[in-house]
C-alpha cells in the first residue's frame, strides 16, 4: 500500500471489528465519528491520532493497544530494533 505522505498504511480496524461482529456504522456510532471516516481507515487512508483513540475505545481497546491496531509505518524504531508486535492481552474483569 501506498505509505509516501501517510497517505496510506495496513492497519487491523477491520478485522478486530468483525471478530466483535460489529458493522461499519455500528462502530463510526460507538467511536462518535462519521461512517465514511471508518470506511477511509479500513481501506488503510491515514487519521488523526484523536480518531484512533475514539476507535480503539469503541473496539474496547487501550490506547496503549494502538501499535497492534494501527502498526506503526516500515522503518520504525521498534521494526529497526526487531521487536514484534504483539496483541493485546485480554482485559481484566472484576466480578
Amino acid at each position: 500500500m501506498e505509505k509516501a505522505n501517510g497517505a496510506m498504511c495496513k492497519n487491523r480496524v477491520r478485522e478486530i471489528r468483525e471478530n466483535r461482529l460489529m458493522t461499519q456504522a455500528q462502530l463510526a456510532r460507538k467511536a462518535k465519528v462519521a461512517l465514511r471516516t471508518i470506511h477511509s481507515v479500513e481501506k488503510g487512508m491515514n487519521c488523526r491520532m484523536d480518531t484512533k483513540r475514539k476507535i480503539l475505545i469503541a473496539l474496547g481497546m487501550r490506547f496503549e493497544d494502538k501499535d497492534y491496531v494501527f502498526p506503526p509505518a516500515s522503518g520504525s524504531s521498534s521494526e529497526m530494533s526487531g521487536e514484534m508486535i504483539r496483541p493485546p492481552q485480554t482485559p481484566i474483569q472484576f466480578s
